[in-house]
């Protein structure tokens, strides 16, 4: 009589028995676990991650910090009657806290420290804060996500070569990278959240935006008769799934992948080359 009562192989024992011989590297490694993927011993979601731990052991903070002209800022020596509504209206649980100038960082204001404004309690703004922590553009993610959990912090100002702040960085951004997209009650799906400018003729833009909406904003002439979304068409373009960091050109445009997985493209930096063609 067999016994059906020893336990099932785990997800790793069968990686373990499908990954021989070992891959040597990081190609081969990517191409055994679609071949996983493909044979059922895992799941579509499990692939993304792993492609995501990945991806975020290369990627630098510069790639997905929030840059500094789409900063959220408090000035400690703003009046309550002008930083409370600023607070709510933005709906941050963090934020950095200035003295004058973006530059002069002196600390993080948690949303909830201004409670007591509510009550017409005096509270001194600097004894509130907490400490601010600076990280370089060029620190890599895996690498500040352990410092992040080692040190039990959320956000982290980045500051460039110069020591002036480059832009901010939460560990959602990170985990992102690996679990997709983390939103919650106050994210939006609005245009505005969906097409960010970066600079002059450079933008962020999610790969779920509209192409209508991405023609109004960018003033491309992209037809939406095959696509609804300008993920569909870069991808078309492409020809195959692209990976992070291939970039196509289209009517104009240059279109880099920030971050993709197997199945589908998130962000892509899209940059005007020239006057674009009508589409």
């Amino acid at each position: 009589m067999s016994d059906d009562s020893s336990p099932r192989p785990s997800l790793i024992d069968r990686l373990t028995a499908w990954l021989s011989p070992e891959p040597e590297n990081r190609e081969e490694l990517l191409e055994l676990l679609h071949a996983a993927y493909d044979n059922n011993l895992m799941d579509a979601d499990a692939l993304s991650m792993i492609e995501g731990v990945m991806q975020v052991s290369e990627m630098q903070v510069r790639e997905i910090m929030i840059p500094r002209a789409q900063l959220d800022v408090v000035d400690i020596n703003d009046s309550p009657d002008k930083l409370l509504p600023f607070v709510i209206e933005t709906a941050h649980s963090r934020f950095p806290a200035v003295d004058g100038d973006r530059d002069n960082v002196v600390g993080i204001l948690l949303a909830k420290d201004l409670l007591r404004l509510c009550n017409d309690e005096e509270v001194n703004l600097r004894e509130i804060l907490r400490p601010a922590v600076f990280v370089p553009e060029s620190k890599r993610l895996n690498v500040l996500l352990r410092e992040f959990r080692a040190s039990r912090n959320h956000i982290a100002i980045v500051a460039d070569e110069y020591g002036s702040v480059a832009g901010l960085v939460t560990i959602e951004d990170v985990l992102e990278q690996i679990v997709g997209d983390i939103e919650d009650e106050y994210d939006y799906d609005e245009d505005e959240d969906n097409i960010l400018l970066e600079k002059r003729d450079t933008w962020r833009v999610k790969a779920q935006t509209e192409i209508e909406d991405c023609n109004a904003i960018l003033g491309t002439h992209f037809s939406n008769e095959e696509f609804d979304t300008i993920g569909g068409l870069v991808t078309h373009a492409f020809g195959h799934m692209p990976k992070r960091g291939e970039s196509v050109t289209i009517g104009g445009y240059r279109f880099r992948v920030n971050r993709a997985d197997s199945r589908r493209l998130h962000t892509l930096a899209v940059e005007r080359l020239a006057q674009p063609d009508q589409q």
